[in-house]
C-alpha cells in the first residue's frame, strides 16, 4: 500500500474539553503520523467555503456556526491508506452508531457535535490540505 496523506479536523467541542491530545493519541496508536498540525479560529467566510458542498442542505448554518464557535485543530495525517484508516479511527458520523475505542463513540456529543472530521477521497484530502497549509508547514 502506498503512503497517503489527510486531513483532520479537531471542532470546537473537542478543543473546548481540552481533547486534543487524547484525540491525538488515538492517530498515532493507529498507525498515522501528524506532519502538520495548527490551532486556529475559522471565520464564518472559511467556515462556509470549507462546508460549501453542504450549502443547500437544512443543516448548513448550523453546521457553520458550530464550526465557528471557538478553535479548531486542522491537522495533515500520513500513513498507508490514510483516508480510510482515519475513517475507521473517528467512526460512525452518529455517535450512537460508532464503534467501541473509536474518537466519535468516545468523546462526540451529538451528531452535530461530533469531534472531529476526516477527509472522504484523496481529491478533498488534496483540496482540505491546500486550505489551511501550505508545503513548507507539512513536515513528514
Amino acid at each position: 500500500m502506498a503512503i497517503e496523506r489527510t486531513f483532520s479536523i479537531l471542532k470546537p467541542d473537542a478543543t473546548r474539553r481540552n481533547l486534543t491530545g487524547a484525540v491525538n493519541a488515538l492517530i498515532e496508536a493507529a498507525g498515522l503520523r501528524i506532519v502538520a498540525q495548527k490551532r486556529v479560529l475559522l471565520s464564518r467566510a472559511q467556515a462556509e467555503t470549507f462546508y460549501a458542498v453542504h450549502k443547500a442542505r437544512p443543516f448548513f448554518g448550523e453546521l457553520v456556526e458550530s464550526m465557528i464557535a471557538g478553535p479548531i485543530v486542522v491537522q495533515v495525517l500520513e500513513g498507508e491508506d490514510a483516508i480510510k484508516k482515519y475513517r475507521e479511527v473517528l467512526g460512525a458520523t452518529d455517535p450512537s452508531k460508532a464503534a467501541e475505542g473509536t474518537v466519535r463513540k468516545q468523546f462526540a456529543l451529538s451528531v452535530g457535535e461530533n469531534s472531529a472530521h476526516g477527509s472522504d477521497s484523496p481529491e478533498n484530502a488534496a483540496i482540505e490540505i491546500a486550505q489551511f497549509f501550505s508545503g513548507n508547514e507539512i513536515v513528514g
